[in-house]
């Protein structure tokens, strides 16, 4: 037997905000390998499936890449639909490229499923869009993070460059951010907005500065956290208040029609 490898889009957090088309595969699964931040509701919509955690969390004990890789080859060698189960978008900042280059060299079928990443549920959440006319026309999409044994990427000076930035996995290193972005020439005053659990409930999100940037991380936010930069943000932060939303708590289960 040889099945198809599906790398699929969970979205960032919000069960029903997974598409139509991961939700349709995950029903047909037969084993879903899932990150550590998929929510129990999206991965409920794989009922018949085999489940097997591969999460990755910072500083806490992870599943080994090398190992992820194997497995999904093996998989393929038994099951006919497997599902490498990602948060966010497969496509940017999810290793699918090192997954990718496993399945090929194997040649093993497999399809890319998109999900919504979390810089656009974090700026739903804050109504404020990252582009806008006349102020911002470009976005970069970054991270601070190195991995052991590679070389540093010099993601400041894309990030000083454009007009409005997502730092992804950076909250830890914010002293840093701060210091090596204003080292490369953006302004103390920039606007930058902290969003924790995007589109779920509690969201938080802190406005601040990029000076003040260090100092502002709530050590009680809890969950994951991205960094919005730019003038976009120097307008007042607007909350969808929990009159606008229902909690997950209130939702009922997500479910594929």
């Amino acid at each position: 037997m040889t099945g198809i490898v599906y790398l699929v889009g969970a979205g960032p957090g919000a069960p029903d905000l997974i598409t139509i088309r991961g939700a349709e595969v995950l029903a047909r699964a037969d084993i879903v390998f899932f990150d550590a931040l998929v929510h129990p509701q999206t991965l409920a919509l794989a009922g018949r499936a085999r489940k097997v955690s591969v999460g990755k969390r910072c500083g806490e004990i992870s599943t080994d890449q090398r190992f992820i890789n194997r497995n999904l080859v093996e998989a393929s060698t038994q099951y006919s639909v497997v599902v490498r189960l990602k948060g966010g978008d497969p496509m940017l900042f999810g290793r699918a490229q090192e997954e990718i280059a496993a399945l090929e060299q194997h040649g093993i079928r497999y399809e890319i499923v998109p999900g919504v990443t979390a810089a656009l549920a974090a700026s739903a959440e804050l109504a404020i869009p990252l582009t806008q006319r006349g102020l911002s026309r470009s976005v970069t999409f970054s991270t601070a993070r190195v991995g052991v044994g590679q070389a540093a990427a010099d993601w400041a000076r894309a990030v000083s460059a454009t007009d409005t930035a997502a730092l992804y996995m950076s909250r830890g290193d914010a002293a840093e951010i701060s210091a090596t972005l204003q080292a490369h020439g953006m302004p103390s005053s920039t606007p930058v907005a902290i969003v924790a659990n995007a589109s779920l409930q509690p969201c938080k999100h802190i406005r601040t500065t990029l000076v003040d940037l260090s100092s502002a991380i709530d050590c009680d936010m809890k969950g994951p956290a991205i960094l919005l930069l730019g003038e976009v943000f120097r307008e007042r932060v607007v909350s969808k208040g929990d009159t606008l939303r229902k909690t997950l708590e209130d939702s009922p289960p997500v479910r594929l029609v």
